[in-house]
């Protein structure tokens, strides 16, 4: 029974540790965060699907001239 308690009291510290590491967070800007988020959320699967199929749907983009992406036109 002691063992029990010892180990659910640290998995209580681990969790709460966690929880302050996360909530400890800071961004320099809106595009950080937005990125950092995009990792930590995964996509249904789904939505996965919906967009895949519409996705290959779409035509292929144009192609840039050569000179353009050389001198940046």
């Amino acid at each position: 029974m002691k063992q029990q308690t010892k180990l659910s009291q640290s998995q209580e510290s681990v969790a709460e540790q966690q929880t302050q590491a996360q909530a400890a967070k800071e961004f320099a800007n809106s595009d950080e965060l937005l990125r950092f988020d995009a990792t930590q959320t995964s996509v249904p699967p789904e939505i996965e699907q919906r967009l895949q199929k519409s996705a290959a749907s779409l035509p292929p983009p144009p192609r840039r001239a050569w000179w353009k992406n050389l001198f940046g036109g």
